[in-house]
Parts: structure tokens; sequence; C-alpha cells
């Protein structure tokens, strides 16, 4: 690293008082797993809570876990590369999640069945086995998806608060925050997770828009707009215009919407918990409304970190740009740090403060739910069903437990090794959509088409994970193997350039439907296959 870039970060107002504000909020967070053990006694309560939870508060959780401080870092970056073009996925997400609360697809009807995880009703309608790979697939595009989460976290509390990028800072304050998430997730299950979600719901709140306000009065409206013009031109304002975006990526970002709120399993675990289908579709189409903000506010905060660089911070500008982009150089700064450098020099001491707490709240909040998911997943869905002697409650909920620790200790390996010229979201989605392809067929094709068979589900999960190839480093060797056969040699530029992610997530989505009803029509089940398999899944109370 070179003293330029520690210079640049070590010019924060991140005080002693700020360091006190946040270890307190840490403090509290583990208390209160430790308060709520008793009541994670069976697996209903510790990753249903009991299914007993309300509309106001189904609300509060639900935003709190998708606005995580990966939504920040992630959106945040888009909105510094693509400026107010990006607003265009945050409108989508709210339309598509309003969509779902009007007409309660998929979620309101998988309520309805009573079911625990999305694999458990895979096996209802289509048997055993497509519950077993259903839920390899998901737990597999699950956890590869949040395995940048902790390092971007951190990355984050890195930048504002002055710490080194380099050496063991990152290492270290990513090890911390990890401990402190598996303590309190692991002893309170979904409830530990419900509350504290509510508490950093309140706390978000408050810190968005505090930073929001305080970014506008010091930058001023008029520049950020100006400013916005003049750097990135209509590109800055028009998202179907090629270059970040383009109308693929639209297309790509439409579905992904959809996806979010009706099928990501961390966002259906909260329609699961309702106490009701009616609580299930006012939720969504209160939530649509969180569910913009927590894309379009962080966008705003790239756009202003953007502005403030440009317009205010000299010294910034060779670090996060280069002077000649055609050249294929890198700046020495990510545009990751853009975000938390803007704000540890803009915001005063105890603001800031507070601002950390709160992101570190969205970061807490949505460990710990994306952890109880998947671990409960691979005991519910894989473990479970592939035993010939049932689990009993206490060893389901203690495999659960053990299995929180083995993720976590996972995306601490895996952020720190992996690398990938992908921007965050992108990653995300392509990773998600691992999982997502083949569960928007099973799960839509399920429940509102009577010929949908179990051999068509079966191969539309296995189509589903074509999405793999979206990522940078599986789709670059990919491309120049094929272009090699071809007789052709091509770069790692030219190769990453070829397709886009959101060009084969397209592709991946249109194949794995194809496949399903394709095969769905050709395999079909037998006559009474659906009522043998709903006979033999446990019904609501046994698989628990």
């Amino acid at each position: 690293m070179s003293e330029k870039v520690q210079q640049a970060i070590n010019q924060t107002n991140f005080t002693t008082l700020d360091w006190g504000i946040v270890v307190c909020y840490l403090l509290i967070s583990v208390v209160i797993g430790l308060l709520v053990k008793k009541y994670a006694s069976n697996m209903a309560a510790y990753i249903g809570a009991g299914r007993g939870v309300g509309t106001w508060l189904g609300i509060a959780t639900m935003t709190g876990t998708e606005l995580g401080l990966i939504t920040v870092m992630y959106s945040a970056e888009k909105g510094f590369n693509g400026g107010f073009a990006a607003f265009h996925i945050a409108v989508l997400a709210g339309v598509v999640t309003f969509f779902v609360g009007l007409t309660g697809f998929i979620v309101a009807p998988l309520r309805a069945q009573g079911v625990l995880t999305i694999p458990e009703y895979y096996e209802r309608r289509y048997g055993r086995r497509t519950r077993i790979l259903g839920g390899c697939v998901l737990a597999f595009g699950g956890i590869l998806n949040m395995g940048l989460f902790l390092k971007i976290g951190s990355m984050f509390i890195v930048g504002i608060t002055g710490l080194s990028p380099d050496g063991y800072a990152l290492p270290l304050v990513m090890t911390g925050l990890l401990s402190l998430v598996l303590v309190y997730t692991v002893l309170g299950g979904m409830i530990s997770v419900i509350i504290t979600d509510y508490i950093q719901f309140v706390v978000l709140s408050v810190g968005i828009v505090l930073t929001t306000f305080w970014g506008i009065q010091q930058l001023g409206w008029n520049n950020i707009f100006e400013t916005i013009v003049q750097e990135k031109q209509e590109a800055g304002f028009n998202p179907f215009m090629e270059g970040e975006f383009g109308t693929e990526y639209v297309v790509w970002m439409a579905f992904t919407g959809l996806i979010g709120c009706a099928v990501w399993p961390t966002a259906v675990a909260r329609a699961l918990a309702m106490e009701s289908t009616t609580a299930v579709k006012r939720q969504y189409r209160w939530s649509s409304i969180s569910f913009t903000i927590r894309f379009m506010i962080p966008y705003f905060w790239g756009i202003c970190a953007f502005v403030f660089i440009v317009t205010q911070a000299p010294d910034l500008q060779e670090l996060f740009f280069v002077a000649d982009p055609g050249a294929n150089a890198k700046p020495e700064l990510s545009p990751l740090y853009a975000l938390p450098i803007y704000l540890g020099r803009l915001l005063p001491a105890g603001l800031i403060g507070i601002i950390s707490a709160a992101m570190i709240a969205a970061f807490m909040s949505t460990h710990d739910s994306y952890l109880l998911c998947w671990s409960s997943v691979i005991t519910q869905d894989i473990i479970a069903p592939l035993r010939r002697k049932p689990l009993s409650v206490e060893h389901r909920v203690l495999l659960t437990r053990i299995l929180i620790v083995v993720i976590g200790l996972y995306i601490l390996a895996w952020g720190l090794f992996y690398e990938g010229g992908d921007a965050i979201w992108d990653y995300m989605a392509i990773t998600g959509a691992i999982y997502f392809t083949g569960a928007f067929a099973l799960l839509a094709g399920g429940l509102y088409w009577n010929r949908a068979s179990s051999w068509g589900a079966n191969a539309a999960l296995v189509a589903g994970a074509s999405a793999i190839f979206g990522l940078e480093p599986v789709r670059v060797p990919t491309v120049q193997i094929v272009a090699r056969l071809l007789g052709h040699k091509m770069e790692n530029r030219v190769a990453a350039d070829f397709f886009s992610s959101a060009q084969i997530g397209i592709a991946s989505v249109i194949l794995t439907c194809v496949v399903f009803v394709v095969v769905s029509l050709m395999f079909p089940d037998p006559p009474g296959a659906n009522d043998l398999h709903s006979a033999e899944s446990p019904q609501e109370g046994e698989s628990v």
C-alpha cells in the first residue's frame, strides 16, 4: 500500500467516542442472544420464531435483514459507478415487491402449506429426492452468495475508522465481527434474529436519515446533480444506455427484484414465520417501500461519495480514478472504499459512531438471518431426509448450531482468498441465480401448474446451476477454452467482456424454465403421485 493511500484513509473524524458507541451497541446484541436462548427449544421456535410474527414486526425484521451492510456497500458501488441511473434497480425492486403483496405470488400459497423451508415444499410436491437435491443446490448457491459479506462489511469498518486496508487490520475486523454474530445467532436462533433485527431497524432508520440529510447539506443538492451531469452525462441518468447498465441489465434486475422478495430464502423465511397468509400479503405491500429505500438511499450515498471526491477531495481523485481508462489500468483503491472514506471525512465525531453502529447493525442483521437460513436448510432438507432414523428435536437444533459455526468459518476463509473482477452486486446476483433459477421454476410451476413433474423439477435444479458461468473466474477461462477450440486466442479482458453476467443470468433462467416444462411434459408423474408425496412428507408438527 502506498503512502498516499494510507494518508487518505487516516483522514477520518472517527474518535474514541465513536468507538464507545459501537462497542456499547455490540454488547447489547450479545446480551440479547443470551437472554432469548431459553425460548429456542425446538426447530419451529429456533428457525421459525414459533410462526407468531405479526405484520409490523415482520416488516421491520425483513427490512433489517434485507438492508444489510453488504447491501449498502454494493449499492454505493453501483451509485458511485453508475450515478442516478442505478435508481432503476430500486424502483424495480419496489414495484415487484408490491405486486407480490397484492397477489401473494408464491409466498402466500407457500405459507399456507405450513412448511419451514422451501425444500420442504419440494418434498411435498415432487418427492424426497427433489427435496434433497434442492437443499444441496440451495445450500451451495446460498453459502457461495454470502461468501463476500464478511469481507465487504469489514472493508467498511476499516475505511471509516482509518485502519490500514493492508496487513492484519482487515482479517482481525472480519474475525471479531463474525465471532459476535455467531454468538447470538447460535444461542437464540430466529427469535434472537428477529429481536435484534427490530432494534437494528430502528438504529438503521435513524442513521439513514441523518446521513442522507447531512450529505445533502454539505455537498449541495444542485452541486450533486450538476457534477453527475458533467462527469457522467446521459449515462448517469439513463440505465438503458450501454456502459454500466444497458437494456439486458435492466431486464435482469427486474427478474432478480422479483426473486429477491418472492423466492430468496431469507425473505421467504419471514413469510413462513408470519401468523397468516393475510399478514404475509400485508407485510409485502408495506415492505415494497423499504425494498425501494434499501437500494435507493445507498445508491445516493455512492453518488455523494463520487461528488465529494470529484469536487472536494483532490487527494482522493488519483486513488479512485485512472487517467486513461482505456489503458486497462486499475485505481489504487477499490470503489468499495469510497463510501466509508467519504463518511469518515464528512460526518462529525459522535455522528460517525451512530452511523457506524447502524452499519454494523445492518451487517449483523444480514449475517444472522443468512447463517440461520443455510444451516437450517442443510439440517432439515439434506441431513434429516437422508437418515433412516429420525433426528430428535435436540439433535436438529444442535446440528443447526454446529453448521452455523462451520458456515461462518467458510465465509471467513472465502472472503480472505477469493479474487474476482465482478462488481459485488453482480457477483451476488449470479451466485444467487445458481439456486433461484431452479427454485423459481419449481415453486411457480408446482404451485400454479398441475402438470409439473418430479423429473422436470430435478432437471430444472441441475439446469439452474448453469448460472455459475456468470462468475468472472469461471466465465473467463470457459470463454478462452472455447476460443482455443475454435482456433482463436483471447486475452482475459476480452474474454471477460465477451458475455456479461446479466446475459448469462437471463440465458440461465430461460434454459431452466424450458427444461422444466419440456421434461415435465415428456416424463409426467403417475396419477396420484402428488397426493403420495404429500402423504409421505412430514406435516408441519412432525417436521420439527
